[in-house]
């Protein structure tokens, strides 16, 4: 062989070698660079606490509030007539339990994994919470669910057993326990404004899964009141969510960062499905309660039930040919208001007023220290400054005979 040739052929494969490299990269397309293999757990926590609220504060809210009857089926439409009738479809919870489940609990895992392999210790106390709280309410919403044998995948188990919710809950304090062992404020490398609940405030963490561990022990009071009381008292001393504390996502009016019960109105065109219950608006009208323009937007007329400018209707109340204008809406505080308004309205995972109304029940158990009567009272006026209304609240609210009377002591 010539020299000559020698070279050309050289040439020729590394030209060969050049361009199949090349096209390797370039035909590469089972790559997909918006779903990297590797993700840092700060953008992870941000989008497991995202997936939580939208399931909190869309699609369980829609229903809780339909069946304690806040609010009803706007008789114009039809989008949650069968929810309002009590009688949903079984996918109507499809997408709370897969949300819940892949989108909530799968990344939580993942954070706790990673985060206990890079020596993340917050960001996987805050993990362990979230889990917590996501189980709980799943447990609450459905009894049994997988707990144990749950987002076990990857490890070949893909039909998990469904736990007794006894089980779950005492899972649950498991979780809680080990996150509380792990917070230090002071500790590195913790959550910061990707945090989009408390903003990386591990204080304020740590108050969350007391609280959380006291709503769970309270959860079981009827069933195994040896256990909730044993669970409670252990916690004498302990530092639960504040009057001001409030375990929030805020939203923007920015699309793709509205409040999800807004941004299904908006996926609906705009349309108000939700309005006034009567049973809400007859009982805050009756009771003194000054939240009615708080929870509801009151009638342009100004007419209403009792002359108070706001009125619901009855549920299930399709025919009665009322039109909308003569229906109170819930507010853009609720995130219920088809209008632009409602778009940052947050969604509260937990409150300082539910953890006082947890507290006084435990304090009225004997379980708990303090005073009943003043942890509810605190309680309510807690919730009246978080909706902006601060006047005090008249004596006549609690006076003995009116429906917001406290309870005589040592009953529930």
């Amino acid at each position: 062989m010539n020299r000559k040739f020698s070279l050309k052929l050289a040439v020729l494969v590394l030209l060969v070698i050049v361009i199949a490299s090349s096209c390797k990269k370039y035909l590469d397309v089972n790559t997909n660079p918006n779903a990297p293999s590797k993700v840092d757990i700060s953008v992870v926590l941000p989008s497991a606490e995202i997936a939580i609220a939208q399931i909190v504060g869309y699609n369980f809210q829609v229903y809780g509030s339909m069946w304690v009857q806040h609010w009803t089926q706007n008789p114009s439409s039809s989008q949650y007539k069968a929810i309002d009738q009590y009688s949903p479809a079984a996918a109507d919870f499809d997408i709370g339990w897969k949300t819940l489940y892949v989108d909530a609990l799968e990344n939580l895992t993942f954070i706790v994994n990673t985060g206990t392999a890079l020596g993340k210790t917050q960001y996987v106390a805050c993990a362990k919470i979230l889990q917590a709280y996501t189980f709980q309410v799943l447990t609450d919403d459905f009894g049994d669910i997988p707990f144990s044998q749950a987002l076990k995948g990857d490890q070949g188990m893909i039909s998990p057993k469904y736990d007794k919710q006894q089980d779950v809950y005492t899972g649950i304090i498991t979780l809680l326990n080990q996150a509380i062992a792990l917070i230090d404020p002071n500790a590195p490398n913790a959550p910061t404004s990707n945090d989009l609940l408390l903003g990386g405030n591990m204080n304020t963490w740590l108050k969350f899964a007391n609280t959380l561990k006291l709503r769970v022990y309270l959860r079981q009071s009827g069933v195994n009141p040896s256990v909730a009381q044993a669970g409670i008292m252990s916690l004498a001393g302990a530092q639960f969510l504040g009057a001001a504390d409030e375990v929030k996502i805020v939203y923007t009016s920015t699309g793709g960062n509205t409040n999800p019960l807004y941004a299904s109105m908006v996926a609906l065109n705009g349309t108000q499905d939700l309005v006034a219950s009567s049973t809400a608006i007859d009982t805050i009208w009756n009771w003194y309660d000054d939240r009615l323009p708080a929870f509801y937007n009151a009638l342009a007329s100004g007419a209403g039930f009792g002359g108070s400018g706001y009125a619901g209707i009855t549920q299930g109340n399709y025919n009665a040919g009322i039109p909308i204008s003569a229906i109170s809406i819930p507010s853009a505080a609720v995130g219920g208001f088809s209008d632009p308004s409602s778009a940052p309205a947050p969604v509260k995972l937990m409150t300082g007023y539910e953890s006082l109304f947890l507290q006084a029940e435990a304090a009225m158990r004997g379980w708990l220290a303090g005073s009943d009567q003043s942890l509810y009272q605190q309680g309510i006026t807690a919730n009246y400054v978080s909706y902006g209304i601060n006047d005090t609240l008249p004596p006549y609210y609690y006076a003995a005979g009116m429906p917001a009377a406290y309870p005589v002591a040592g009953t529930l």
